[in-house]
């Protein structure tokens, strides 16, 4: 493993994100809606993250800037953070699937909206942010430069904890009691955990 193997790994795990998300975003343009959250406050938390996990490390992949915040590459480390992006494709992927029709990038119910509780939403209510968070960590780890790396994880972090209760008193206001006892059995993110 090298810096630009890394790099092209991170590349691919990008690009395969956006393969996996573009025909589930196009339908759900044409899906009506029944209830929004802010419009605007969901721009800019979707703005932070896409700053975190697309624009800075696409600086650095691309550009190897800001030269300074380099650290020396370790190749462990590199394909850890293959497995890593892997893992996050993959239930990206699974998530996009489960959801099917419910899917939306920013909050807001469908109409015919239905509470998902198979598949990977089984044990974890929100599968699709854990995959964030594996991509965020596996670009931490396939990125040796500590802002191009590390702005996931920052950029991320913001939406998920400026967004996930509200998203949650969403839920609960759509579908009551049985979303309550959904989060009774279910961890948010991490199974058995959080």
């Amino acid at each position: 493993m090298t810096p630009l193997v890394a790099k092209v790994i991170w590349v691919i795990g990008v690009v395969g994100w956006f393969i996996i998300r573009y025909p589930h975003d196009r339908r759900s343009r044409r899906t009506p809606k029944r209830l929004r959250s802010d419009r605007a406050r969901e721009s800019v938390l979707m703005a932070i993250s896409a700053t975190g996990l697309g624009i800075l490390p696409a600086v650095y992949v691309f550009g190897n800037a800001p030269a300074f915040a380099n650290y020396a590459f370790r190749p462990w480390q590199a394909w850890l953070g293959a497995a890593v992006f892997a893992a996050a494709v993959w239930l990206f992927y699974r998530t996009h699937k489960d959801l099917g029709r419910n899917w939306s990038v920013t909050l807001e119910v469908r109409e015919r909206h239905t509470l998902v509780t198979s598949g990977v939403y089984a044990r974890v209510r929100h599968p699709m942010y854990s995959a964030f968070w594996l991509w965020a960590i596996a670009q931490a780890l396939l990125l040796s430069n500590w802002i191009g790396g590390l702005a996931g994880l920052v950029g991320f972090g913001t939406l998920f904890f400026l967004r996930v209760g509200r998203e949650e008193a969403l839920m609960i206001e759509t579908f009551g009691d049985e979303y309550r006892r959904y989060m009774a059995r279910t961890a948010r993110v991490l199974p058995g955990v959080y």
